[in-house]
């Protein structure tokens, strides 16, 4: 019996564990089913253009990567399900095993009892003791064991309500493993069908692609002035900096005190930060990648790129000092922000409601995002966050949902 209380213990442990981590990825499921939605929503709005296959793309890829998503996340429920199935079974093996053994028990007690009833009976057994002391031991020894039958009747009636209740819950999980096997089934028809049509975009570009790697080219040397502009600018600060640590004469960059306190909070927030936009997918990631559909050619993001809706306002992602506002014909308006050592870069803003100086708080609107109308129809956000002079993966900083 101590053994089967001991498996029980930890296997509640585990289960507990096994629960929330489930909960978490049915949460992290459910948020991207909603990405999904508002990414279905961008590209009904976006094939209204003509000439708006390149972003349809962009889109799709958002898609079918929140669709694979999906099915990762399917996966990894199935097998927390497949180890919690395996757990309860063991429990159960041995719950049966641990009332077998009280039962059998029980029987050897209750066979012993009537084979002494039959011999003797129990008072005159009590008062043909010798003297007084040995009629009490042999009375405690009855009430004694008397209770412990009792215990042993109680014992029976808990382990087999305890098996019944793990039994009926062995069978919801199976259930919910069989329900989640056809949602597997229905997303992966789904992410085929998307597939499919991404496919589809891509053929009809197919007799475009001198034309596409020109444009794709006057849109790089325009991203390219843009980041150079940013990196000037960042490197000024830089500068500004080390001669400020030289006229000091220390090793390290001193930030004030309220500096200090922002950077600090704005690191322990990470993953936590929220997003620049109320709502937006990521249709271009952080880094290196691969051109969506003309092979051979790279494409080189030092932020991400937030695909939303034509006015979607852009706000300050936390607490701090508007670094710089200036633009780029072609590329609008950007704005930087300045927490503590670390600085958000927000690009493609067609107007800007603050300026150099202004103390900006946490989800503060600071503009516009600008809708390409005469192109693609698109709008996008170009976000960056930099610590210093080092650029950051944005993805690794802010929340993990946005479209609530």
């Amino acid at each position: 019996m101590k053994n089967v209380l001991l498996l029980l213990f930890f296997c509640l442990l585990l289960l507990d564990g096994m629960a929330q981590t489930r909960e978490e990825l049915e949460r992290q499921r459910q948020q991207t089913v909603k990405d999904i939605k508002f990414t279905n929503e961008l590209i009904e709005k976006t094939r209204r253009s003509k000439n708006a296959t390149y972003n349809t793309i962009l889109l799709l890829n958002s898609r079918i990567q929140s669709r694979e998503s999906i099915i990762k996340s399917i996966n990894d429920e199935i097998t927390y399900l497949n180890n919690s199935i395996l757990t309860h079974q063991e429990l159960i093996y041995g719950l049966e095993s641990d009332l077998d053994k009280l039962k059998k028990e029980y029987e050897r007690i209750i066979y012993s009892s009537f084979k002494n009833k039959s011999n003797y009976d129990k008072l005159m057994f009590i008062f043909a003791s010798e003297d007084f002391n040995t009629a009490f031991r042999r009375l405690k020894y009855y009430q004694q064991y008397t209770a412990y039958r009792k215990v042993q009747a109680k014992k029976i009636t808990e382990t087999r309500d305890r098996l019944s209740a793990e039994i009926i819950q062995l069978e919801i999980l199976k259930a919910d493993k069989k329900d989640l096997l056809l949602d597997k089934r229905l997303e992966s028809q789904k992410l085929h069908a998307e597939k499919t049509d991404k496919d589809m975009e891509v053929k009809r570009l197919a007799g475009k692609e001198h034309e596409l790697k020109l444009k794709l080219q006057k849109q790089q040397d325009l991203s390219n002035r843009l980041q150079n502009e940013i990196t000037r600018i960042i490197e000024e600060e830089a500068r500004k900096a080390a001669e400020l640590l030289k006229k000091n004469n220390t090793d390290f960059f001193q930030l004030t005190p309220e500096e200090q306190l922002i950077a600090d909070i704005f690191v322990s927030n990470k993953l936590r930060l929220p997003w620049p936009t109320e709502r937006g997918v990521v249709t271009g990631e952080f880094g290196e990648q691969n051109h969506p559909f003309l092979k051979g050619v790279k494409i080189r993001n030092d932020g991400i790129d937030i695909a939303t809706t034509e006015g979607a306002l852009v706000r300050s992602i936390y607490d701090g000092t508007v670094s710089r506002v200036f633009s780029i014909p072609g590329a609008h308006k950007t704005v930087i922000i300045r927490h503590g050592n670390f600085l958000t870069v927000y690009s493609n803003l067609k107007e800007v409601t603050v300026s150099q100086g202004d103390k900006v708080k946490t989800k503060q609107t600071i503009g516009v995002v600008f809708t390409n109308k005469e192109s693609e129809l698109k709008t996008i956000l170009q976000f960056q966050i930099w610590k210093e002079d080092v650029k950051m993966n944005p993805m690794e900083w802010l929340a993990r949902s946005v479209n609530g």
